[in-house]
């Protein structure tokens, strides 16, 4: 008997995974269990994911679902591992309270670099396993090293085809090819949450801004957050959008949308804020948006690639600046669609949806980037990433790095070995700051 256990935390995973099993992604098993996992800070105040609306039309795919946060009650998903004493006594725990017996069992999970993902697939040792990335973090290097006795069991990384060309990094130090889930697939298991957009508000055509809520993973502070909706809303204005909709992140305050109803009656724009969690891709059906904005959101993405419409990005140059360490996991992402997408200001970029860069110098990038974010994970990068830097570093790509970092690195475009001193040395800063007031002064 084999039993296959696809865990999931959202409802976009889990059109993921149904959209997989439909495209006949998985082979056949005796058994399958959605593993439902909520990662929310406060999961006890949070809907489920097998609460949200749609999740019933999902359900079918599967033969049991079973509740990750019960099962380890009081734990949190994400901040619990068993101890490596203790994966025997977990796994026997496991198979009797789902019901496994002595099954094969094979594993389906998100985020193998983090818990709950990694803690099971520690507890079933053995048991090979597949990543389903459904989103931009898929085409960045491994967050960090993976014990071998993991990492050698994953078999592929399964993603969406988001940027067509682009080849992830994601456990590429494991040699674990990627497979690309149909595209037809996913956007059929789509239209069929599509029409359960019931209390969605009839409108056609509005500019869609899209919210992250980028405060709670302390990127921004929350009245920089604020401030990038309103930039998202003035600039759709400016394009002339006079209908405008706002879906903010489902666990984002209510005060974000104050702040943006304020301003959309300055500007006599009409703004609707979505109150009903739901799908961007459900909204993209629905509405059929003339224009959509967000900063680095996933759904821009699959705005542009799966449906075809017209985007525009907004902050990432905030974000480049602003993420830490330089190995946060979100530079992928945020250098991705800066590096595709027209910027909302550009209106001539907007109109006509000019892209950034081609495919392959995007992969090149991505590459070097990705080897000075994870240098000890992807060693075997270093010749790409220093033939990338000398021949392409300069203003339309230094943002995307450090100088600290290059430097650190030995790589081109980092200060020399023999000047790395100066920026640490406060009597040069000193002379420095001396002699810039005395040219001001000469030049007065």
């Amino acid at each position: 008997m084999t039993t296959q256990i696809f865990q999931a935390s959202t409802l976009y995973g889990t059109a993921t995974l149904a959209a997989a099993l439909d495209s006949g992604c998985f082979r056949p098993a005796d058994r399958r269990v959605l593993l439902v996992c909520n990662n929310a800070a406060t999961p006890e105040t949070t809907p489920a994911l097998d609460t949200m609306p749609g999740f019933d039309r999902l359900r079918d795919r599967f033969d049991d679902v079973l509740s990750y946060n019960e099962t380890i009650f009081p734990f949190h998903p994400g901040g619990w591992a068993p101890r490596g004493d203790d994966l025997p006594l977990w796994e026997r725990f496991l198979r009797h309270e789902w019901r496994l017996g002595d099954d094969d069992v094979e594993l389906a999970v998100e985020s193998i670099q983090v818990n709950p993902s990694l803690a099971l697939a520690q507890i079933f040792t053995g048991a090979p396993v597949t990543v389903y990335a459904d989103g931009l973090m898929s085409y960045g290097p491994t967050r960090n090293k993976i014990d071998p006795l993991v990492g050698t069991r994953v078999d592929r990384v399964l993603h969406l085809d988001l940027v067509p060309g682009l080849e992830p990094l994601l456990l590429t130090e494991f040699g674990v090819p990627g497979e690309i889930l149909p595209t037809p697939a996913f956007t059929k298991v789509l239209a069929e949450l599509a029409p359960l957009g019931d209390g969605l508000p009839a409108i056609e055509e509005p500019a869609l801004l899209l919210g992250q809520y980028l405060s709670a993973l302390e990127i921004l502070t929350p009245a920089q957050e604020e401030e990038l909706h309103v930039r998202m809303l003035r600039g759709a204005a400016a394009l002339g959008h006079r209908t405008v909709v706002f879906k903010p992140h489902p666990s984002a305050p209510p005060r974000f949308a104050r702040l943006l109803e304020e301003e959309a009656r300055k500007l006599e724009v009409e703004l609707t804020v979505l109150d009903t969690p739901v799908l961007a891709e459900v909204l993209y059906q629905r509405m059929r948006p003339a224009l959509v904005v967000g900063c680095f959101s996933t759904a821009l993405l699959t705005a542009s690639a799966l449906y075809g419409l017209p985007v525009a990005r907004v902050g990432t140059e905030l974000l480049l600046e602003r993420l830490t360490p330089f190995e946060n996991s979100n530079r992928v992402p945020v250098t991705v669609v800066d590096a595709l997408l027209p910027e909302l200001g550009d209106r001539a970029a907007v109109t006509e949806q000019r892209r950034g860069r081609d495919v392959a110098s995007l992969g090149a990038l991505v590459r070097a980037l990705g080897f000075a974010m994870q240098p000890k994970v992807l060693p075997g990068l270093r010749t790409e990433a220093e033939a990338y830097l000398a021949g392409n570093l300069g203003p339309g790509t230094l943002r995307y790095f450090k100088r600290r970092r290059l430097t650190s690195l030995a790589l081109p475009g980092g200060v020399p070995a023999q000047l790395a001193f100066i920026p640490r040395n406060a009597t040069v800063r000193r002379v420095a700051r001396t002699a810039r007031s005395l040219r001001r002064g000469a030049r007065r």
